[in-house]
């Protein structure tokens, strides 16, 4: 079951046979059907974009030197598991693999149990430093932990004493969004490193080159908003590119399909919106809420982008203050599944009351 974790090669090598079986002739379409994020993850640590201290790190380690526990934080799209997979793919090649890492995940069973006999069970397997093809490997194993973060504090105490007592031939990589949700001994037996979410001229670079290889018609705008909307997750940013080249097939990608696929809401709208609760009346507030949340516009959606519009506007900081307080209370509301229409129309209402004291 492990093997069908692994993601990248054996995904890749899996699945074409069983399209063979299903398809027939039409084979060469087929086998390479699989998603861009999958067939564009890098492949190799020099591919990834933008993380240069880990990059740094990892290469050090290719060229011989000794790999610390790693610590990978920072928001989804930036290259965490992607890095580590591809150092580990570096360092043992294809054949090795599959028997020096073990890859878990949070939807892969992680309680104290499981820490205590698989990965203590794999961990007390010793290695040789040698590969079929000759190349020297390192003679540790790797273990990586994907989203740490939601492993329970007691399964997490569980991994202290085996990161210590197997640190001749096991590494660990600790993979997760937030760090402080991993207890103090571990981060403190790890190297920590920081990702960062991509900056748009790295991502642009990264978007573009898909769009070249698979030839893709775009316009400078619709990568510009591509960029915007994906803000520093380059996952999210090429999900979109390839929804968009589905949506219009042999045509133009334009800003108005990312805009539209995104579901982010128009700037006009939201400029509406606050024109109306600075100057325009509780009715027809009422009004443009309901039109808002009729047209299917996600109000977490909408939420993030009043902030914005709202931090920028040339109000006083202690009506800023006063807003934002409240968007902190309708964005808790709603994650907790309050009426969305009711949310936002108290919200707006907020606003329209700072507004007035203005005048």
């Amino acid at each position: 079951v492990m093997q069908a974790f692994l993601k990248g090669a054996t995904v890749q090598s899996t699945r074409p046979q069983k399209d063979k079986a299903a398809a027939g002739p039409s084979t060469e379409k087929k086998a390479k059907a699989i998603p861009w994020v999958e067939k564009y993850r890098p492949k190799c640590v020099d591919d990834v974009a933008y993380q240069e201290e880990v990059v740094a790190v990892l290469k050090k380690s290719l060229q011989g030197a000794d790999l610390p526990n790693l610590l990978f934080y920072g928001p989804p799209g930036t290259g965490k598991t992607s890095t580590i997979l591809a150092a580990a793919r570096e360092l043992y090649g294809p054949e090795l693999y599959r028997q020096r890492v073990l890859e878990l995940n949070a939807s892969d069973e992680r309680g104290i149990q499981v820490v205590r006999e698989k990965v203590k069970n794999f961990a007390q397997l010793t290695v040789a430093g040698t590969r079929s093809d000759g190349k020297s490997c390192p003679p540790f194993k790797i273990i990586i932990l994907d989203e740490a973060d939601s492993m329970t504090s007691a399964a997490q105490a569980a991994l202290r004493r085996t990161m210590e007592k197997e640190s001749r031939t096991t590494r660990f990589c600790l993979i997760c969004n937030y760090i402080s949700r991993i207890i103090e001994p571990l981060t403190s037996r790890c190297s920590k490193f920081r990702f960062k979410p991509l900056a748009n001229e790295i991502q642009e670079e990264r978007l573009l080159e898909i769009c070249e290889k698979e030839n893709l018609k775009y316009t400078k705008e619709s990568i510009a908003a591509l960029v915007r909307v994906s803000e520093g997750d380059l996952r999210k940013a090429i999900t979109f590119l390839q929804s968009a080249a589905r949506l219009s097939v042999d045509k133009e990608i334009t800003e108005q399909a990312i805009v539209e696929i995104a579901g982010v809401v128009p700037t006009k709208m939201i400029d509406n919106l606050l024109q109306i609760c600075l100057k325009g009346t509780f009715e027809k507030l009422e009004v443009a809420v309901r039109n808002m949340v009729d047209e299917g516009y996600a109000a977490t959606q909408i939420l993030s982008q009043l902030h914005e519009s709202i931090i920028e506007h040339d109000l006083s900081d202690k009506q800023k203050s006063a807003i934002t307080e409240k968007m902190a209370v309708v964005s808790k509301c709603l994650s907790d599944g309050a009426d969305e229409y009711l949310q936002m129309l108290s919200l707006c209402s907020v606003v329209m009351q700072q507004a007035s004291q203005n005048n």
